[in-house]
């Protein structure tokens, strides 16, 4: 059972809530960029993507969509109005239709993993006292949150919106029909004062905090642990959770199914309200040093498939901590509330945390046995979970140990350009032509900013590509490489400030679809698809733990391609459908490491006083 409410210490959150909101308030608000800058960027986005006849007639299309009085101006003005009622135009849109319509299984499809250092530790006891050092530290930071003393980002010295730390602890996705929603539970009158914990597919309450609202001490946690483990020694028949990997529209209708029983619904609301999730692995199977971040990829992405771990998960609840007992640590989170960042945040803290020796010794007050969660497993989810069964796709992880960020900083360049320009170059040497590439870019320098769309192809980026292996261009590279590098941070620059084209497009889009108006031209034009089919989906990750975030591709013969840059080495994650023929994750991350040894090697043939 959780701590009765009134027994917790309650926190101050008119305090806290009155401090956030004054930084909340103090925000600019996003803007809605002008209609003919986005028409003439979103024309020059397209020009190294599509032939020139297609090109003719987008740029036709464009020009009726821009007519003065026409379909675009009204479309726009829509969206200004919106923009002048709301917070933000685009926040409550981007969640619904990029994660909560979005019907593709959450796994792989949108859930990021996250691979941390390997621990030191190698059997159970290890595990358990890794486990309950962790769940310690989330507590820590939890406090940090409840009574608002996070320190406010910045970025380029601009104050940051620190909304998404609020949705990560005690949220949950829940599945319907058609569409999903999350819920928050942390804004309730009763804040949930549980962890769960997963073991042989197996879920527990955990209380973590005593009845004066302090929270256990590790020592405590640990021998809580230890009697969820003895008492879940057996797997389980039924791997319930796996019912949380599948596509949306199918596990909408079997968790409609599951919560009609009555100690189903509990023990579902128990897991959705609970604050995080930690999931206590079996071993999987081993994997030589050279491979062994990418079995972990694998371990936190998916858990390795129906046979593994992948029924030891609840893929709905946000924050997932992963512990293996052969020291494999991670996390999976759930897109829809938050980005990379406030996670990897939060993973920093938790990390430096569990270096810590402890120093409190608990009282022994013996507490009470972890509730175990019951379900009744009618024949119709028995069928439901079979259905489920998981073959999944596999990511890789490098770590490209010849350099890091010191090496671009050495030549003045941006860390982000260089690295993005090597991955065009590197899919360029592939393939022979360049690709529609997204790299997130964060919005948070705005009330409820989420992300818009780096797009690292340019014709610049095309240009280097082209001349770097042309045997007739002997000089010029260099100015090309820095071109192409000083283009991305250019569009980088203008994303950040509210004034890319992406979700620009997308609201107009949306706006018709609100206006009840026909669908505008340029938007069923071959061409927004082209722009739209991101084979390169990519996302700098930064972190000061040297982990790396993995994801899968979001389109079926495109890449997942995610880096984490250190002083001296970068950590990166590539990851393809095994199911298509035309990709080959481990031949791009090769590529890549060559494109980033070659671009540095053209820079050193370079005196540093002619760049």
């Amino acid at each position: 059972m959780a701590v009765p409410s009134k027994l917790l210490k309650p926190v101050s959150l008119t305090k806290v809530a009155s401090r956030y909101l004054i930084h909340q308030d103090s925000l600019p608000k996003l803007p809605v960029p002008e209609l003919r800058q986005t028409c003439q960027r979103y024309l020059a986005v397209l020009e190294p993507l599509v032939s020139d006849e297609e090109l003719e007639h987008t740029r036709t299309l464009v020009a009726d969509f821009m007519v003065p009085g026409g379909v675009g101006e009204r479309l726009q003005k829509g969206l200004e109005r919106r923009a002048r009622k709301m917070d933000n135009w685009l926040s409550d849109w981007w969640l619904q239709s990029a994660y909560l319509e979005f019907r593709m299984p959450v796994v792989v499809y949108s859930s990021p993993g996250v691979v941390l250092p390997r621990a030191e530790f190698q059997d159970r006891q290890g595990q358990m006292r890794y486990a309950a050092k962790l769940i310690a530290g989330v507590l820590d930071f939890k406090t940090k949150i409840d009574n608002g003393t996070l320190p406010v980002e910045y970025m380029v010295g601009k104050p940051l919106c620190m909304n998404q730390y609020y949705q990560i602890l005690s949220s949950c996705r829940i599945p319907g029909p058609k569409r999903d929603m999350v819920v928050n539970h942390s804004l309730g009158k009763a804040p949930p004062t549980h962890v769960t914990v997963v073991h042989n597919y197996q879920f527990f309450v955990l209380d973590v905090y005593n009845s004066d609202g302090t929270p256990l001490t590790v020592d405590q946690i640990y021998m809580q642990l230890e009697k969820i483990w003895n008492s879940s020694l057996q797997t389980n028949k039924e791997p319930i959770g796996i019912l949380t990997s599948q596509h949306r529209n199918t596990w909408g209708k079997a968790y409609a199914n599951l919560i009609k029983d009555k100690t189903n619904k509990e023990s579902v609301r128990a897991i959705q309200k609970s604050i995080f999730i930690v999931c206590l692995d079996a071993p999987m199977p081993r994997a030589s040093d050279e491979m062994y971040r990418s079995r972990v990829a694998v371990q936190m992405l998916h858990g390795g498939g129906s046979r593994w771990n992948s029924g030891n998960r609840w893929f709905d609840k946000t924050l997932q901590f992963i512990i293996g007992e052969d020291g494999s640590c991670g996390l999976i989170y759930e897109h829809a509330p938050a980005e990379g960042p406030p996670i990897m945040s939060l993973v920093d803290h938790v990390v430096e945390y569990t270096k810590k020796s402890e120093m409190v010794r608990s009282p022994m007050i013996p507490l009470p046995m972890p509730q175990k969660l019951r379900f009744n497993i009618t024949p119709e989810t028995k069928k439901d979970i079979e259905k489920a069964n998981l073959i999944m796709r596999i990511p890789g992880v490098i770590v490209f140990s010849h350099f890091g960020k010191n090496v671009p900083k050495s030549y003045k360049m941006s860390p982000d350009a260089f690295i993005q320009i090597a991955l065009q170059l590197a899919y360029f040497r592939m393939y022979h032509v360049c690709c529609s590439t997204y790299e997130s870019a964060s919005l948070r320098m705005f009330r409820l900013g989420r992300t818009d769309t780096i797009r690292s192809t340019s014709m610049d980026s095309l240009r280097f590509a082209q001349a770097m292996d042309d045997p007739t261009k002997t000089v010029g590279k260099v100015a090309l490489l820095q071109k192409a590098v000083n283009a991305h941070r250019v569009y980088t620059d203008m994303a950040i400030r509210g004034q890319a084209i992406d979700r620009h497009l997308l609201g107009l889009k949306l706006q018709a679809i609100e206006d009840l108006t026909s669908m505008p031209e340029i938007f069923m034009d071959t061409s927004y698809a082209v722009a739209l089919h991101y084979s390169l989906s990519t996302s700098q990750v930064s972190a000061k733990t040297d982990c790396v975030m993995c994801y899968g591709p979001v389109v079926p013969d495109g890449y997942g391609v995610c880096y984490n840059s250190m002083q001296e080495h970068i950590n990166f994650s590539v990851s393809a459908f095994n199911s298509c023929a035309e990709t080959n994750a481990a031949k791009l991350a090769r590529g890549l490491e060559e494109a980033l040894l070659d671009m540095r090697a053209l820079l050193e043939q370079t005196p540093k006083a002619k760049l």
